[in-house]
């Protein structure tokens, strides 16, 4: 053959920062060690991977038709490692997951997978939906749990467990435990995630046909930050019920009911088309699922209380 483990390993670390010296700290090498061992490799199969642009590089056709084979055959080597180290054949995990999720639920799947795999190493990334697609298509992602709408061409989604939004307000504003026309809504401020959230998507989509009329105080990356702002008094929000099962049990968030509103959406699994399914990350879905099971929307999977 005309390459090795260690090129493909060092070609795939390019491909997904764009450029060598992006690349040469998460292989471990010198930026001129990295860039030697990509000349070698181009030099070797008389092929160029990238078209050089200024100071980045970017896949050209034959490079991103690698790309996904090449990190398929790094993560089967990677379980083969395993096996002949004797060590349980998860090897290590990037998981990707959206803000609600990553928040509330993914942190404690990883905690209790590293329980149950002690060996293994996972790496929890938590970005909003537009990032962590972007992320997944290049392979940065081993998988994504997403909350948002995925039409990637490349990327694969299975739905995990439904989920909902909710409108909600403080405890004394007039609207605290109400239901509320979308004309009455768009007479309040609002706090609201910002774009390219799976959060706003859903909120912008069941407010399509009002929002010239919205009012938007303030867009912030956080559910925490959103929940302390609408506590406050500053406006109305609007995010995921598993993210205010607390506060609503606490008191310190009232639901504003919005009957006229669809804000339902999925959880859902994303992987990129190409990825190779090993022991660990078959038994991470395996986990998840076993986490939701039971459970119709994802406020209902059970979650220790916040105090």
């Amino acid at each position: 053959m005309h390459f090795t483990l260690r090129q493909l390993e060092i070609f795939a670390a390019i491909a997904r920062s764009g450029s060598v010296s992006g690349a040469a700290g998460a292989v471990a090498l010198t930026q001129s060690a990295a860039s030697t061992a990509l000349a070698e490799l181009e030099r070797q199969t008389g092929r160029r991977l990238f078209d050089r642009v200024g100071k980045s590089l970017r896949l050209n056709e034959l490079g991103r038709n690698l790309l996904p084979k090449a990190v398929e055959l790094l993560d089967r080597a990677a379980e083969i490692d395993d096996l002949l180290q004797g060590h349980e054949a998860v090897g290590n995990l990037n998981i990707g997951a959206t803000l609600t999720i990553g928040n509330y639920l993914a942190t404690l799947i990883v905690a209790e997978f590293l329980r149950r795999h002690p060996q293994a190493r996972v790496k929890l990334e938590v970005r909003n939906t537009a990032h962590l697609l972007q992320a997944l298509a290049v392979h940065e992602v081993d998988l994504g749990l997403v909350e948002g709408d995925c039409h990637h061409p490349d990327l694969a989604v299975v739905p995990w467990v439904d989920d909902e939004l909710a409108v909600f307000c403080a405890p004394g504003h007039p609207l605290a435990g109400r239901s509320a026309t979308p004309k009455r809504l768009l007479q309040e401020p609002w706090i609201l995630r910002e774009p390219g959230s799976g959060t706003r998507e859903t909120f912008d989509h069941a407010f399509r046909h009002h929002l010239p009329g919205l009012r938007v105080r303030l867009e912030l990356e956080h559910t925490e930050a959103i929940k302390r702002a609408v506590e406050s008094g500053l406006g109305l929000g609007c995010i995921s019920r598993l993210a205010l099962k607390d506060a609503f049990r606490r008191g310190s968030l009232a639901e504003v009911r919005t009957p006229a509103l669809d804000l339902k959406r999925t959880f859902s699994f994303v992987w990129h088309r190409d990825k190779f399914h090993g022991a660990g990350l078959r038994a991470f879905l395996e986990l998840c699922r076993e986490f939701s099971q039971g459970a119709a929307t994802s406020d209902e999977i059970a979650l220790p209380p916040v105090p």
